[in-house]
């Protein structure tokens, strides 16, 4: 073997060697998960098939070597019950971004959930996910869709932290009320406009997450500013979770306040949830019960309180499979309109049977 060819052949090696390791791989996962259910939205009573958030996404990563790795994640929501695209068209709003880890961490563009949410409210609706008609409709997200810039930190003796910034772009927000309040139908009653639409003026997420056996604890925090033609309005979230496991026992709760300070009003809010779950073998027993207190300041007066609860039984048929039903029930004060209602004091309750697969 001549010299040259030997030097062929070992750029050769070393390319090929090049190539392997920035070998990608792609993922295909997704939730199709259906209710049939009997509802009632105020006085008006309905049979209904529902989707729960289901949706399909694909996952890649690529390893570029010495540690440092490039991924993308897409998640696109349909409707379940109809095979339609959520909204009208299938797009991938649910979920979109393009990252890059190492052992510094994970920096993520695009548009995803804040960490805030994740680490608090989401993280004790165990029963489905905190989708469908038993959602949590009294906790309050602040931050405005995509347009994210995320950094996560690597795992620190379980602690994990996470910092969102929200580009503003000089997009239009649109509230379902005048400054995006929780609860559909303030504004009509309050204020005196259904929707008003602002200028984003650029978002702020931090979050802090603690899991280490049986104990788990969360911390966010979310601060947003909207411009509008009539007054300039800023909002602030603040959420704490605690969650305990005791053998087939998990125990959590969460309490969140809430606060809108904008040139023509101020207005603050306290939420809170607690959420268990028993299991025993492929049975799963869930109950929660959330409180959002009226709000204060220059609202102070109006029946803006609800509650809400849940009763839920899960039956595992495998570890991607469930049959399930709950109960779920929304009580509004006269002058708010919490959950799938489009009043002013109506109350929503629904009773539900469903199959979820995850894929």
């Amino acid at each position: 073997m001549t010299k040259t060819t030997r030097v062929m052949l070992a750029v050769l090696a070393a390319c090929g060697a090049s190539a392997a390791m920035a070998q990608s791989s792609v993922n295909v996962y997704g939730r199709v998960n259906t209710t049939v259910e009997h509802q009632k939205i105020g006085s008006e009573s309905r049979s209904a098939m529902e989707s729960n958030s289901s949706f399909i996404g694909f996952r890649g990563t690529e390893d570029l070597g010495n540690g440092l790795k490039a991924g993308f994640q897409l998640e696109g929501q349909f409707n379940s019950d109809d095979g339609s695209g959520a909204g009208g068209a299938f797009n991938f709003k649910r979920h979109s971004e393009v990252n890059l880890s190492g052992n510094f961490g994970t920096v993520r563009l695009g548009k995803f959930y804040v960490g805030s949410y994740l680490a608090t409210a989401d993280y004790i609706s165990m029963h489905n996910h905190d989708t469908g008609t038993s959602a949590d409709a009294l906790y309050a997200y602040v931050f405005p869709d995509g347009n994210q810039l995320s950094y996560r930190s690597p795992e620190f003796g379980g602690v994990t932290a996470e910092f969102n910034y929200g580009f503003g772009e000089k997009g239009q927000r649109t509230g379902d009320s005048a400054v995006g309040l929780p609860g559909v139908s303030l504004a009509s009653t309050v204020i005196g406009t259904a929707k008003i639409v602002g200028e984003h003026k650029g978002a702020f997420d931090a979050a802090l997450n603690y899991n280490n056996g049986p104990l788990g604890l969360g911390l966010g925090y979310t601060q947003a500013k909207t411009e509008a033609a009539a007054f300039d309005v800023k909002e602030q979230q603040l959420g704490l979770r605690a969650s305990y496991t005791i053998n087939s026992l998990t125990l959590g709760a969460y309490y969140q306040y809430y606060k809108a300070d904008a040139d023509v009003f101020d207005t603050k809010r306290h939420a809170y949830r607690l959420a268990a779950m028993y299991t025993m073998g492929a049975s799963e027993f869930h109950a929660n019960v959330g409180r959002a207190q009226s709000y204060k300041g220059d609202l102070d007066g109006y029946k803006t309180s609800a509650t809400q609860w849940t009763l839920g039984y899960n039956y595992n048929l495998s570890k991607r499979t469930k049959v399930y039903g709950y109960f779920t029930k929304i009580s509004n004060g006269d002058d708010i309109g919490y959950g799938p209602v489009t009043n002013a004091g109506d109350n929503f309750r629904s009773i539900a049977v469903g199959v979820r697969h995850l894929f």
